[in-house]
């Protein structure tokens, strides 16, 4: 069945008037085409929704049973279709999905939270773990946000980079690595312990040695940067993970860092959601938080330049 939803519209003034004539005037209509329109209404309907009762109209009994449905639909179709200006920050009940790496959670977990329990406190935010395999999550709206080193390859997947982060090698304070003259035949002598979801016991760090005539042994595979960690605070091994990200956790471990003694490329951090979300003025106001967070945790110095909606 056609439904021509312009009649809710009509139904609506012609109910808050009581008049042909006031009803045209207020949605800038000539009365003739009120009374068409109106006629339509009653054949729609199966019902006279105005009689003549004198010089004035009076509503029919089934007239007055939808004024007050009719009133709703249309205000409702009228926010649906309304851009918004504002965001009640203190109201808004949403929960959002962000997938990234543990040591990321580990980095920026506190002081999002801490921002929605001051700015949104009826938000919530899920945090997932990486998964073992690519997924098109952002793409099927399972994920609103996710945070990693790659740009997802997919024209509908927006994606802002917010700066890079070098790579150092962690250790124990008493391992033979932590002082001295740190060489790249020293490093490669060491034992090592890589991170990798798929469980990689390669990677950027031997195509590195690799041109300098260099290999290293690596003795285990961990998927994630806190079990890796735990293992190095526990042993001999000597990982490698990103300085400001995995600065959380190593430094709780008691763990030392230095400079690679040679050439990797910085790790990216890159945002990624789905172009859905561009204009979604939640999604948007905690997509400027989770990016100043980031920012903040490569530089500490980053100046929040994120506006503030107004309630």
């Amino acid at each position: 069945m056609h439904v021509d939803l312009n009649l809710l519209v009509a139904l609506d003034a012609l109910l808050e008037e009581n008049s042909v004539a006031g009803a045209a005037d207020r949605l800038h209509l000539s009365p003739p085409a009120m009374s068409r329109t109106l006629a339509r209404i009653r054949k729609a309907t199966g019902d006279d929704i105005l009689v003549r009762t004198g010089r004035t109209m009076t509503p029919t009994p089934r007239a007055l049973e939808l004024r007050g449905e009719a009133r709703e639909l249309v205000m409702r179709a009228r926010a649906a279709l309304t851009p918004l200006t504002t965001l009640d920050l203190q109201h808004l009940e949403r929960s959002f999905t962000l997938r990234c790496h543990d040591a990321l959670v580990t980095a920026m977990a506190p002081p999002l939270i801490s921002t929605l329990a001051h700015s949104a406190p009826r938000v919530a935010i899920r945090f997932l773990a990486e998964p073992s395999a690519d997924i098109a999550d952002l793409a099927r709206g399972q994920t609103d946000f996710e945070v990693g080193a790659a740009a997802p390859d997919r024209p509908e997947i927006a994606t802002r980079t917010i700066g890079t982060d070098r790579m150092v090698a962690v250790m124990r304070p008493d391992h033979p690595l932590a002082t001295g003259d740190l060489t790249p035949q020293r490093f490669a002598q060491a034992q090592h312990i890589t991170i990798s979801r798929r469980g990689r016991l390669s990677g950027p760090i031997d195509d590195a040695l690799a041109e300098l005539g260099l290999r290293r042994h690596v003795s285990a595979s961990l998927p994630t940067t806190s079990a890796a960690l735990d293992l190095t605070a526990c042993t001999q091994a000597v990982a490698v993970v990103a300085e400001h990200v995995c600065r959380p956790l190593w430094t709780t471990l008691g763990l030392h860092a230095r400079p690679l003694p040679f050439d990797v490329p910085d790790v990216p951090m890159i945002v990624a959601w789905h172009h859905r979300y561009d204009t979604d003025p939640a999604h948007a106001w905690l997509r400027t938080r989770l990016v100043h967070t980031l920012r903040t945790l490569i530089d500490p110095s980053a100046p929040d330049t994120a506006p503030t909606p107004q309630p």
